[in-house]
């Protein structure tokens, strides 16, 4: 029953995502990026940051710890999935380690908004790491909306940059 469930939930993201890439006039706005554009294989948003040690094995090297979102968007963009598999394949091969997810928003809104949409943002790449196989008992989504942001300013960059979900290993 699990193994149909998990095949089911693969295929409806794969479904998801093809659907999301047939769009032939896409109404998505241009962004600002803060740090010059991201490499080509990304398409919107912010580069991923890429830690390039992890001295006390605080989850993969070499992978980004954060991954960002589009404004009042808690869907993980496609060119971020690679990071969250980089998670997932380190979480499958340290057993005994755990997870919690940071969701963040920019600092435009109200502060419950903020909270539910900074969980919801958490909760959805959650939603991606157990349905690569890792144990929702290992992974906490907590969301501090917009009370940490990292970069004050009302910049697009500055918004973009604050949109976020940390990995946080315990």
């Amino acid at each position: 029953m699990l193994n149909t469930f998990r095949l089911c939930s693969v295929l409806f993201l794969a479904l998801g995502l093809a659907a999301c890439n047939t769009a032939p006039n896409s109404n998505r706005t241009t962004h600002s990026y803060a740090f010059g554009r991201p490499a080509a294989h990304t398409a919107a948003g912010v580069a991923p940051v890429v830690v390039s040690s992890q001295p006390s094995q605080k989850g993969p090297a070499n992978v980004a710890h954060i991954v960002y979102f589009d404004f009042d968007s808690y869907t993980v963009r496609p060119e971020d999935r690679g990071i969250i598999d980089s998670h997932a394949r380190w979480l499958q091969s340290n057993p005994g380690r755990s997870l919690t997810l940071q969701g963040n928003t920019d600092a435009r809104g109200g502060t419950e908004y903020n909270l539910a949409l900074g969980q919801k943002r958490a909760e959805a790449v959650r939603k991606n790491l157990e349905i690569l196989g890792v144990n929702a008992n290992r992974v906490e989504a907590v969301s501090y909306g917009k009370e940490r942001l990292v970069e004050q300013g009302s910049s697009e960059a500055a918004h973009q940059r604050n949109r976020r979900v940390e990995f946080e290993y315990r």
